[in-house]
């Protein structure tokens, strides 16, 4: 993944510009208003409104990290899901010498063999895996009795198993959740051993993955509600779900580590996958809240001044004329700056650059 960085948001940047197109003709040699004959002839009110300054994080749209998918038994491989095909808790994951291998949920991977007398969260998984799927009879408590052997037993008979009532190792793989095959590894026809990498998969929701500079984690805990920008400007939204705990050090021109260029990894979760249509590996933009400022007073940045003894003023339009006013300025936003002085309420009218 190519580096990334965060970017102050634009309102600030915008109304530079306008200040340092101003400067020329506005200006006071003292700090009292000044007046003018000649009101601008762009005009606008001042207004209250919230302004929310946005820090921008490139990221990448995908399905997020693959995994490589392990062989648990031996033999010719028989059969293979298609390439972004999508394997559910109860389904075939892959076939060796014409005998499937399933997917169950679970966290803990099979180690053993499980039959009449094992106990344990590798049975209790195993009993969530077939009452899930229908099965019942049995108590899911991990203990396999005799009832958990007579509804595997059911469970092989219906799909074509040799009907034991004992699980062997490796014929069922636990796994969290569904997945989706990203990449497959060996053929139909080949001799698979266990550990062999059958085929990498991932999760099957897409999700953005950024980076953030260490020093600025505290923009982005996990739950935070973000907008994540498509490649054709849409916008959907999305959430923090997870943030790296440890940094990665970025190199500086000759190699070496600089520590204040640590990153860390952010994973973006988003809710709404139609929104998204056939995307995966697009470059995405995510907008995340840096500062709020509710109800305040503001003018389009295009109506500052910059005044020659320093600061900023606007000029405010009256009914004989026009004066300049020095003002204190505080958040930009889409266009827009928090403004505070004398006189200036919700309603002056104010001189604006065309």
């Amino acid at each position: 993944m190519r580096a990334r960085r965060w970017f102050a948001g634009g309102g600030a940047a915008l109304g530079i510009l306008a200040i340092g197109a101003a400067i020329w003709g506005f200006g006071s040699s003292g700090g009292a208003p000044t007046t003018s004959d000649a009101p601008s002839v762009a005009t606008a009110e001042v207004t209250r409104r919230t302004l929310v300054e946005q820090t921008e994080l490139d990221g990448t749209l995908g399905y997020g990290d693959e995994v490589p998918l392990r062989g648990t038994v031996s033999g010719i491989v028989t059969w293979l899901p298609e390439i972004g095909a999508v394997v559910s808790p109860g389904q075939t994951l892959y076939r060796v010498d014409d005998q499937p291998v399933f997917l169950m949920a679970g966290m803990m991977p099979m180690y053993r063999e499980l039959g009449p007398g094992s106990d344990g969260e590798d049975v209790e998984q195993l009993e969530n895996g077939l009452a899930a799927l229908g099965y019942d009879g049995f108590t899911v408590d991990g203990e396999y009795t005799a009832r958990t052997a007579a509804a595997v037993r059911e469970w092989q008979e219906d799909h074509g198993l040799e009907v034991t009532g004992v699980v062997d190792l490796g014929r069922v793989v636990f796994l969290p959740a569904a997945i989706r095959v990203a990449e497959v590894q060996v053929r139909t026809g080949d001799q698979l051993t266990p550990g062999t990498t059958v085929y990498d998969y991932t999760a099957t929701s897409r999700v953005v993955i950024g980076e953030i500079a260490a020093s600025r984690q505290e923009l982005v805990p996990e739950g935070t509600a973000v907008e994540v920008e498509l490649p054709d400007g849409t916008r959907v939204a999305g959430t923090v779900s997870r943030v790296a705990s440890v940094a990665e050090a970025s190199g500086d021109e000759q190699g070496q580590s600089d520590p204040s260029a640590a990153t860390l990894r952010v994973t973006v979760t988003i809710e709404d996958q139609d929104a998204l249509g056939e995307l995966d590996g697009a470059p995405v933009v995510v907008w995340v809240e840096a500062e709020r400022r509710e109800n305040v007073l503001t003018v389009p940045v295009t109506a500052l001044l910059a005044l020659r003894e320093g600061g900023y003023g606007v000029e405010v339009i009256t009914e004989t004329g026009s004066e300049i006013v020095a003002v204190d300025t505080g958040m930009f936003a889409d266009g827009y700056v928090e403004i505070s002085g004398e006189g200036i309420t919700e309603g002056t009218v104010v001189g604006v650059a065309e």
